[in-house]
């Protein structure tokens, strides 16, 4: 009777393919999950804007004496509508005028935008990155259709057809917009109501 020797356990081989096959299984869960991260924040940065242009709208509608005072505004983000006005006409009972309510709410939004509302001790973590928001509508003030458009760098670059000008040519989203990306809300409104 010949002597049968049964094997038992991996030989080396087998034992190399097995890490190398779960070696690429880890490092395509590794990329899913930058993938994964990344959109997330890209969804977080355009959820931030909705609720930056959205909020802006709304302000603006219930100040109708005040709308001449947004759309004159100009482009605001990076710190350009200064320090606190003073008067928070947004607390209970604030007595304050259309023209002061707009000014707060400009630099409200604009603070906002920037993250300036949020802290962590080091600096502002809140807003979107690089925020542009520009208003357009009738400059006199009357009935008709306003938009706030809401820019912010994006973290991947597109092809960028998109022809709102809000903060093209600002430098702050790449030499031909392509990390631009942009909330455009509009909406009518008619400030006698």
């Amino acid at each position: 009777m010949a002597n049968r020797h049964q094997q038992h356990g991996f030989t080396l081989v087998e034992l190399l393919v097995t890490v190398i096959v779960f070696s690429v299984g880890l490092l395509a869960i590794a990329g899913l999950q930058s993938v994964s991260k990344r959109s997330n924040y890209e969804a977080l940065q355009r959820t931030t804007a909705s609720h930056i242009a959205f909020g802006l709208l709304e302000d603006m509608r219930n100040n109708g004496g005040g709308i001449v005072s947004y759309v004159a505004a100009g482009n605001l983000g990076g710190g350009t509508r200064g320090a606190n006005p003073g008067v928070n006409c947004r607390a209970v009972g604030a007595d304050c005028t259309a023209e002061e309510r707009a000014v707060y709410d400009l630099w409200f939004w604009e603070n906002y935008a920037d993250g300036a509302l949020e802290s962590n001790g080091q600096g502002a973590v809140g807003g979107v990155l690089n925020p542009t928001i520009c208003i357009n509508g009738p400059i006199d003030g009357s009935p008709g259709m306003y938009r706030v458009t809401v820019a912010w760098r994006g973290t991947v670059s597109l092809a960028n057809a998109n022809p709102n000008g809000c903060g093209a040519g600002s430098g702050n989203y790449g030499d031909n917009n392509e990390f631009r990306r942009l909330v455009a809300m509009p909406t009518f409104l008619d400030p006698r109501i």
